[in-house]
C-alpha cells in the first residue's frame, strides 16, 4: 500500500475522562499499530469519553461522517457490567456488520483462556470507516488488534469505495502475500506474536486474561523474524510454576551497557521557576542568569577611616574637621570638598565628591567635644599620610559584579556551600528557572516482608524490611523527596494496582524483590503484562546485583499527554540493593534532575590489603577511602561482602571496582573508586 491508512482510537471509560493519567489501552493499541501494523498505518487522532451512550456516539460519528479516518476502534465498555454500553452504541450506526471480524478475535482469545466468551465485541462499517470495539484492559485490547491487524488494510480498502474486482484480481493466495499471512498462519496465535499486557485500568472490560509464550496450537508455517532473545518477555504467572523460565529470557549486559541504556531511557528534565532561598540547594540551573544589580550599587568603602578629598599633590598630612558621618546603613550623606573629612565604617557608601578613603589607623584625634548624651565626638583628626592617591580603599560601583554579567550558567548546581544563593541574592534574582528535580517512590514487595519496627519475635519465613528505610534514606541523602509506598504482596494485581497508583504520585519507582526466577517473582511480568512497559535490562553481569531491573511505562499525565515513568526493580537483597542504587539509580535521577556528569564520582584508590576476586563477574566491593598523610587515596574492605549482608554497607564510603579474576589483587595494587560519601582522613 503506498499510502497510510488513518486509525483514531476511542477510550470508553468514566475513570480515565476524570484522570487520563490512569489509562493504558492507547499506549498499547499504538504500540500495535506501529510495530504489527506493517507501516501502514497512523494514528491521526484519540479521544476518551465516560461510558455514555451519546458521548460514544457522537465522537465515533464526528470522524466517520466526516471520513476523518478509515479505522476507529474503541477501548472498553464490551464486558456486562452494568455501565458496559460501548457495543451497544457501535451497534446503532453500523450500515454494515462484520462478524468474520468479530469471530477472528473472539478465537485468539478463547485459544487462551474460556473468560473470552464474556466479552461483547462489534465490528462493521459506518459509511466509509471500520469500526471495531475492543475490551478495556490493555492486555485484551492488544491482542483482540493484532488478531485482525493484517486484515484490516483489505477492510478499510473495500469500505472506503476501492473497485473489490481489482482488489481481488490476484486471488486469495495473493491477497494472503500482501496481507503478510498465509492459510497455515491465519489463527492469530500462530502469526509469531508475542501477547503483551494485562488488564485494570481503571476501564478494564471483558477478559483481562494472561497466556504465555509461543503458542503454536499445532500450526505449521510458523515465521519467525527476530532471534530468541532478541525480543525477551518475562513469565506469565498465569501459566503456573510448571510453565515459568528455566532461565532469564533476559540477556546479560554489562554494567556499562546497562548504564547506556539507563542513559538512553531516562526522560529529559523538566524546567519549573524556584525561589532563591534554602529549599533551592541541590537544583541545577536550567538557564544562565544575569546580574540585575551592580555590586556594589554605590561606592564604598573597604576600611573604618575617613573618606577624603585627595588634593592634587596627594598630601594629606595635617589636621582636617569632620564634617560628616557615613555608617553602613541607608540614609543621605553630606557632600566632601577638600580640606574636609567624613567619619566612615566600612561598607558605607562614600560622601558625593570624596576620592579616597584614609584608614583609622594613619590617623590621631585632634579635639572632640562632649554631646548632649555625655559621649565623645570627634571634631578634628590629625591625618599622618602622606602620597595619597585617588580610589584608595575603595570598592567601586560594579567592580564585584557588574550589572548584566553571567553570574551562573546553564547547568551550574547550587551548592549547600552557599556561594551560588549568596551570589543570586546579591544581584537581586528573586527566581531562576531550574530542572525540576524528580520524586522518588520506593515499594518492597513479598509475603515475607514485615515492618522493621514490629514488635515481637518473627515467624518462620518472616523478614523485616531492611531495604525499604535504607533506600529512602540513599535517595533523601542525595536531595531529593521521597514518598514511602509501603509493602505490595506476592500478588499479580494487587501488585499491578499499587505500581499503577505509584506512578500517579511519583517520578521514579524503585521497588526490591521479585525480580529473580521464582514462581512468585511477579515484579518483570507485572511491568511488561499489565502496565504495557519496555524493559531495557533484565540482567547485569556483576556481583552483587545479578537481576537488577531498568523499565519504562507509558502513562499519560493530568494533561493527557503521553509521557514515559521509569521503574527500578532492585534485588532483594540488602546489599545488592543499595549497591545497585548507587550504581544504576542514581545517575537516572541525576539525569531527570540536570546534574552532569550523573552518577558518582571516580577517583583512583590504592589497595591497603589483598582482595579475593570472583572468578566470573566484576565486583562492586564495598570499602572505606581514607587520605593519609602522603596524600594517597587508601582502601579498605568492609569485611564480608555476602549480598544479604546488609552489615558491609556500614561505614562504606566507596565501592571498588574490581574485575573478575583467578588470582587476587595484592596489596597496593590501583583500582578505581565510586565514592558514595565523604572522604576519610587517618592524618
Amino acid at each position: 500500500m503506498s499510502s497510510s491508512l488513518r486509525a483514531a482510537i476511542l477510550v470508553v471509560s468514566t475513570t480515565a475522562a476524570k484522570d487520563p493519567s490512569t489509562d493504558a489501552a492507547d499506549t498499547a493499541l499504538r504500540d500495535v499499530f506501529e510495530k504489527d501494523g506493517g507501516q501502514q498505518w497512523i494514528v491521526a487522532d484519540s479521544k476518551i469519553v465516560s461510558d455514555v451512550v451519546t458521548q460514544i456516539q457522537r465522537q465515533i460519528m464526528d470522524w466517520s461522517d466526516n471520513e476523518v479516518v478509515n479505522l476507529i476502534v474503541t477501548t472498553g465498555g464490551t464486558g456486562f457490567a452494568v455501565t458496559d454500553h460501548t457495543p451497544e452504541a457501535v451497534s446503532a450506526l453500523l450500515s454494515k456488520q462484520a462478524p468474520g471480524l468479530v469471530h477472528g478475535m473472539l478465537a485468539a482469545s478463547l485459544a487462551v483462556t474460556p473468560f473470552a466468551m464474556m466479552s461483547r465485541p462489534v465490528a462493521g462499517v459506518r459509511n466509509k470507516t471500520v469500526i471495531i470495539t475492543l475490551p478495556g484492559s490493555p492486555k485484551g485490547a492488544r491482542e483482540n488488534l493484532q488478531a485482525v491487524i493484517k486484515m484490516l488494510p483489505h477492510a478499510c480498502l473495500q469500505a472506503a469505495g476501492s473497485d473489490s474486482r481489482a482488489v481481488h484480481a490476484g486471488g486469495v493466495k495473493k491477497l494472503e502475500q500482501d496481507a503478510g499471512v498465509s492459510t497455515s498462519s491465519a489463527s492469530p496465535s500462530a502469526g509469531g506474536h508475542h501477547h503483551h499486557g494485562g488488564h485494570g485500568h481503571g476501564h478494564g472490560h471483558g477478559h483481562g486474561h494472561g497466556h504465555g509464550h509461543g503458542h503454536g496450537h499445532g500450526h505449521g508455517g510458523l515465521f519467525r523474524h527476530t532471534k530468541p532473545n532478541e525480543n525477551p518477555k518475562s513469565n506469565d504467572p498465569s501459566l503456573g510454576p510448571g510453565r515459568r523460565h528455566r532461565e532469564s529470557p533476559f540477556s546479560m549486559l554489562s554494567v556499562e551497557e546497562a548504564l547506556e541504556q539507563i542513559k538512553q531511557h531516562t526522560p529529559s528534565p523538566e524546567v519549573t521557576t524556584a525561589k532563591v532561598d534554602s529549599g533551592l540547594v541541590g537544583a541545577v540551573l536550567a538557564q544562565d542568569v544575569q546580574a540585575r544589580e551592580n555590586v556594589p550599587a554605590f561606592r564604598a568603602s573597604i576600611v573604618d577611616g575617613y573618606a577624603v578629598v585627595v588634593p592634587a599633590d596627594g598630601n594629606m598630612k595635617g589636621v582636617f574637621p569632620v564634617t560628616a558621618v557615613s555608617h553602613a546603613a541607608p540614609g543621605e550623606v553630606a557632600a566632601l570638598k577638600e580640606g574636609e573629612i567624613a567619619r566612615i565604617t566600612t561598607g558605607a557608601p562614600l560622601p558625593p565628591g570624596a576620592t579616597s578613603v584614609i584608614m583609622v589607623e594613619d590617623t590621631v584625634l585632634a579635639s572632640s567635644k562632649k554631646t548632649n548624651d555625655g559621649k565623645e565626638e570627634e571634631t578634628k583628626v590629625e591625618i599622618l599620610a602622606d602620597n595619597v592617591k585617588e580610589g584608595e580603599n575603595i570598592r567601586e560601583v560594579g567592580s564585584d559584579v557588574k550589572k548584566g554579567a553571567l553570574i551562573l550558567g546553564k547547568g551550574d548546581q547550587v551548592s549547600a556551600v552557599g556561594g551560588e544563593i549568596g551570589l543570586l541574592a546579591a544581584v537581586g534574582v528573586a527566581e531562576v528557572e531550574v530542572y525540576q528535580r524528580p520524586v522518588v517512590g520506593v515499594l518492597s514487595t513479598g509475603d515475607e516482608i514485615v515492618a522493621h519496627d514490629r514488635p515481637g519475635d518473627l515467624r518462620l519465613g518472616e523478614v523485616r524490611d531492611t531495604n525499604r528505610p535504607t533506600l529512602i534514606s540513599a535517595a533523601r541523602g542525595w536531595g531529593y523527596e521521597v514518598i514511602d509506598l509501603g509493602v505490595a504482596t506476592d500478588k499479580p494485581g494487587t501488585l499491578e494496582e499499587v505500581l499503577r497508583q505509584a506512578m500517579r504520585q511519583v517520578d521514579v519507582v524503585i521497588t526490591t524483590g521479585g525480580v529473580s526466577m521464582g514462581e512468585l517473582d511477579l515484579l518483570k511480568p507485572t511491568i511488561e503484562r499489565s502496565l504495557g512497559g519496555t524493559i531495557h535490562f533484565g540482567r547485569v553481569a556483576m556481583k552483587p546485583g545479578k537481576p537488577t531491573t531498568f523499565a519504562t511505562v507509558p502513562v499519560k499525565n493530568n494533561a493527557g499527554e503521553r509521557i514515559s515513568k521509569v521503574i527500578f526493580s532492585l534485588p532483594g537483597n540488602p546489599a545488592s540493593a543499595l549497591v545497585t542504587f548507587h550504581l544504576f539509580v542514581l545517575p537516572s535521577l541525576h539525569q531527570l534532575s540536570g546534574v552532569s556528569p550523573p552518577g558518582l564520582p571516580r577517583v583512583p584508590v590504592v589497595l591497603s590489603h589483598d582482595f579475593i576476586l570472583d572468578k566470573a563477574r566484576p565486583e562492586y566491593h564495598r570499602a572505606i577511602v581514607t587520605a593519609t598523610k602522603e596524600g594517597v587515596l587508601s582502601a579498605t574492605s568492609t569485611g564480608g561482602q555476602r549480598s544479604s549482608r546488609v552489615g558491609s554497607m556500614k561505614g562504606a564510603n566507596a565501592l571498588l571496582c574490581l574485575p573478575s579474576g583467578q588470582e587476587p589483587l595484592r596489596k597496593g595494587a590501583r583500582v578505581e573508586a565510586l565514592l558514595m560519601g565523604d572522604i576519610r582522613s587517618d592524618v
